[in-house]
Order: structure tokens, then C-alpha cells, then sequence
């Protein structure tokens, strides 16, 4: 391969371009940085990706005559100007932005990627990020590459010929880690509550951060887990290691760890690595539900920021105030629910930092429903899990009331009287 400097990689962007971003912990910071320093020369450059790590220079309102951000999930390099008018969210399942983008309905100039050095046949990985990084340089008229011998070489669908490549900038550098964070003791007992409700042979869907990490630290004693999940980070790790995760009983992918993407620590990009065991696809097959439900006994498990008393949950804003994204949320809740014997879970803080309940009569004004209230079935918080599925109004939040943080119940109990007093 001939090398450029990141400085002549993104020379190739012109004016209006849509510009695609790879995301997650192989965000390129370096042609970042690079595009980013352009902005008195470029204008009306789109930028489009999932949520990215790193410093995102390009959403400064400053830069708003060169960039504009279109994305399809939040971070929170790009959550303080969100709905400013050069950053704006595209809503829509996880499952469906690589069809999208693939439909040329979106049409992508140049897609900005960080990849492993090419193997001896010539094949660079997309290492820790297939989900929609592949869509968007099968789609792309240019890629420019950042060639990192730090990126994990992942098998799987993430292999881009070095050949397709317009440019390319060799570094080795570090690629993001995200730090564990202790488990609270509010996260422990939810987790503990989750735990119970999987089985021996299940397959499991989870994210990053407290609660799974604390649901992970309850499976010591379980056998035969499997994992099909959107993304995974270092918690699955002593449990690959002690065989509780084999995936044996898998009916899809037997005895492999099917991802997406996934964010961690040094540890878990090197058990990435050339790992048979692990393969990273397209997240339009790893979400769909049709191949989700393949598996038996698939146990989904996420969060919100708030539910109401009728199921339905909030996931992605703050009230009107956009937060993160629909996700895959909605992929693995119906997928799971598909899967026989499967059990899709919503996991939550009864109450937030300041002790105001997530459990609320009534979602907050602007509030997004990811996950409507025909779809919910299982809700756990730190005071137990119900299952609101085949239950009607009432029934919910009488159910829901039960696991509320006990500072609010009364509060809840007098507005589901004056909400549903026919039936209460």
C-alpha cells in the first residue's frame, strides 16, 4: 500500500460531499482531526455515523458553514449540540441503516474508516466495528483509511481488499478504550434480579455498562450461554474463560460469539483478534429479528431512561431533548420475544441520580417511545422484575407500582387511580 499523510488523505473531500464516519471505539480521530482542520476551506460537507468516541470538532456550531452532522445515534461528543441546525438524528432501527445505505437512498461520497494492515491476501479489517462500517464502504464512491496494526483483525463480514482503498494513512495508534466503571450497589441488585430470570442455555443480548456488567457478574454458576448481541465489552470475558459462555447450544452460529461492534479495554481487542470464536457481521443480519429468533431461549436485556404505567418505554431523549437513538433496541426486544422461550428485558434505576422515579405515570412531554407497550414484556429494576405481557392496563401498573422506588409508590398509586379509576 502507499501511504499519505492524514493532511493529503482528506484532500480528497470536496465541497458538499457526504462523509461517512466509522464508529465506536475505530473512530479515526487522526482524519478526524484532519477533515476537521478544513473548515475554513470546505462548505457543505454532511457528515453521517453512529455514535463516535473521541473529540468530534466537526458538530462545533463555529464549523456549522463547513459541516453538518446527520447521524444516526448520539454520542455524547455530539449530544450538547444536537437539534442545533447543523446536527440533527436520523431515527431509525439499527437493523436498517446498512439496507438504507446500500439502497443508494443515501448516497455516500467517501467513507472515513480505521482498519487493520492488510493480511497476505491483501484484506484490511474493520476490526472492532462492522455494524453499518461495512454498508457504508461497500456504498461509498472513496474510502480513506487509517491503517493501525493496533486494530484487531476480526473474522466475519468486516474484510475490505486493500485495492478499494483511495487513500490510505499508516499510525499506530492506540485505539479507544473504554474504562470499567465498579458496579454500584443499585446496579448489583439489578442485576442480581436479571440474573434469575436467565436460564441455563440461553443466549444472551446485552450492552456496555453497569447493569450488564453487574447481570454478568451473576452467571458463575450458569452453563451453556450463548451470545448474539448488537456489541459486547470486557464483561463476557471470565466467563468465555471458565466455559459458562460455549455457545454450544446455540441453533445459529454454534459455539461463536456473534457481534457487531464492540467497545473495552486492550484485553478485549486482544481476545478480538484473529479469533475464530468471535465474529463480527453486518448489523443488518446480526438484528434482524428473523435471525435473532433462530436461537432458543434468547434473553435480551436493556434499559430506558424512563417507562410509563401502560409499558411503554422511553429509551432515546430526555423529555423532547434527544439523548442517544432507537438502536437495536427494538431489533433484539421482538427478536427475543420471537425466539422460543425467549425473554426480552428492560432493565432500570427505579429512580435517577437526583431520586426522581423512572417509573412515571406518564411519559414526559416529547418522550420517544422505543419500545411500545405492546412489545414489553419483562421489567426489572432493583426491587424485582414483573412481566407485564398478557396483562392489561390496570394490571401493568399495579405491577409496575410494585417495583417502583417505595419513596414514590403512594405518588404513582393515586395517578394510576385518577388515570385508570375504572379499572383500578
Amino acid at each position: 500500500m502507499n501511504f499519505v499523510s492524514a493532511e493529503q488523505a482528506v484532500s480528497i473531500i470536496k465541497d458538499n460531499y457526504r462523509v461517512f464516519i466509522h464508529g465506536g471505539a475505530a473512530t479515526p480521530q487522526i482524519l478526524v482531526n484532519a477533515l476537521s482542520n478544513r473548515y475554513e476551506e470546505l462548505s457543505g460537507v454532511e457528515i453521517t455515523h453512529l455514535h463516535t468516541e473521541g473529540d468530534a470538532p466537526y458538530a462545533n456550531p463555529k464549523y456549522s458553514k463547513a459541516f453538518s452532522v446527520n447521524a444516526f445515534f448520539i454520542g455524547k461528543n455530539i449530544r450538547p449540540h444536537v437539534n442545533e441546525f447543523n446536527v440533527q438524528y436520523i431515527p431509525m432501527f439499527l437493523s436498517e441503516i446498512p439496507l438504507f445505505i446500500r439502497s443508494r437512498k443515501f448516497p455516500i461520497d467517501a467513507a472515513i474508516v480505521q482498519v487493520s494492515p492488510p493480511d497476505a491476501h491483501g484484506f484490511c479489517s474493520l476490526g472492532i466495528s462492522v455494524d453499518i462500517a461495512k454498508a457504508a464502504c461497500d456504498a461509498a464512491n472513496q474510502i480513506i483509511a487509517l491503517v493501525n496494526p493496533n486494530m484487531p483483525r476480526s473474522h466475519g463480514d468486516g474484510f475490505i481488499h486493500h485495492s478499494k482503498i483511495t487513500a490510505a494513512v499508516y499510525a499506530e495508534s492506540p485505539i479507544y478504550e473504554c474504562l470499567i466503571e465498579p458496579v454500584s450497589t443499585t446496579e448489583e441488585a439489578i442485576g442480581k434480579n436479571v440474573s434469575n430470570l436467565i436460564e441455563d442455555g440461553a443466549t444472551l443480548q446485552m450492552g456496555i455498562g453497569g447493569i450488564p456488567n453487574a447481570v454478568l457478574k451473576f452467571l458463575n454458576n450458569h452453563k451453556n450461554l450463548g451470545i448474539h448481541t448488537e456489541m459486547f465489552s470486557n464483561g463476557i470475558l471470565p466467563l468465555v474463560e471458565s466455559g459458562v459462555i460455549n455457545g454450544k447450544l446455540k441453533k445459529n452460529h454454534p459455539g461463536r460469539i456473534v457481534s457487531s461492534f464492540a467497545i473495552g479495554t486492550r484485553a478485549l481487542y486482544d481476545f478480538i483478534h484473529d479469533n475464530p470464536i468471535v465474529e463480527m457481521l453486518d448489523i443488518s443480519y446480526v438484528n434482524d429479528t428473523s435471525v435473532i429468533r433462530k436461537n432458543k431461549r434468547v434473553t435480551a436485556i436493556n434499559s430506558a431512561i424512563e417507562i410509563d404505567l401502560t409499558g411503554q418505554v422511553c429509551a432515546d431523549s430526555i423529555g423532547s431533548k434527544l439523548f442517544s437513538g432507537v438502536g437495536g433496541q427494538m431489533d433484539f426486544i421482538r427478536g427475543a420475544a420471537l425466539s422460543e422461550n425467549g425473554k426480552p428485558i428492560i432493565a432500570l434505576n427505579s429512580i435517577t441520580h437526583s431520586g426522581i422515579s423512572k417509573i412515571v405515570p406518564v411519559l414526559s412531554s416529547g418522550a420517544g417511545v422505543v419500545t411500545t407497550r405492546a412489545h414489553v414484556q419483562y421489567v426489572v429494576t432493583e426491587y424485582g422484575s414483573v412481566d407485564l405481557y398478557g396483562k392489561n392496563i390496570s394490571q401493568r401498573a399495579k405491577s409496575l407500582i410494585e417495583i417502583a422506588h417505595p419513596d414514590h409508590r403512594e405518588l404513582l398509586e393515586r395517578e394510576a387511580h385518577k388515570l385508570f379509576m375504572k379499572n383500578w
